[in-house]
């Protein structure tokens, strides 16, 4: 009987645990999703980041298939909103891109690669416009990222997931490299890091500053 109890009592506090998770998901493009993964999976109150495709027309769009797809790289944040909100994480996505601009990101050039919030329902609608309202405030110049309409999200294939940390060999241009160290390389030589500090100073929170 004694055994029971402590038993019980010990299963108690993860069950409370579980049932207070407030588990929710945001869909985000920012250029190369390999860093916006990067990016997020370093936020605290986010469980995982999963990069894919969005906001296009054809179904099952590959990394082969996207170009002229209408489908953005985008990811998928899953997050503890008792942790983080939908407002932080998107306050800090406006500051770890350049929503300045409409052709690409940084190195990355073409509509894959434009920047896009994708909103569930109206709540997140409203916190997005806020998002996008202050980003306006805070940098003073236009912003042209688009607050679009939720779609079916597609997972990227199974190699471009956790990439920036991958311990694969891949040929790169200059040579054969890690995973880890040519995502590392191509970071910096793409200047994503230098294009948000330039932007948005010590407000980006992901950049080396």
């Amino acid at each position: 009987m004694f055994r029971s109890i402590v038993l019980a009592l010990a299963i108690l506090p993860a069950a409370l645990t579980a049932v207070a998770e407030d588990i929710q998901t945001a869909i985000v493009a920012g250029g190369c999703f390999w860093c916006v993964e990067s990016d997020f999976e370093k936020v605290q109150g986010v469980r995982e980041v999963v990069s894919g495709y969005t906001g296009g027309a054809t179904a099952n769009p590959t990394y082969d298939t996207i170009k002229g797809s209408g489908h953005y790289e985008a990811v998928e944040i899953t997050y503890d909103a008792d942790v983080v909100s939908y407002g932080q994480l998107l306050h800090a996505f406006f500051r770890s891109v350049d929503p300045t601009d409409a052709g690409g990101q940084f190195c990355d050039r073409g509509d894959s690669y434009r920047t896009a919030i994708f909103v569930s329902n109206p709540a997140e609608r409203a916190a997005a416009e806020a998002a996008k309202a202050q980003a306006l405030r805070d940098l003073g110049q236009q912003i042209v990222t688009p607050i679009l309409d939720a779609a079916t999200f597609y997972d990227a294939e199974d190699y471009h997931q956790d990439y920036y940390r991958g311990e694969n060999r891949v040929i790169t241009r200059r040579g054969i490299k890690v995973q880890s160290e040519a995502y590392a390389f191509y970071r910096n030589a793409c200047g994503r890091d230098q294009r948000v500090t330039q932007l948005w100073g010590d407000a980006a929170p992901f950049a080396d500053h």
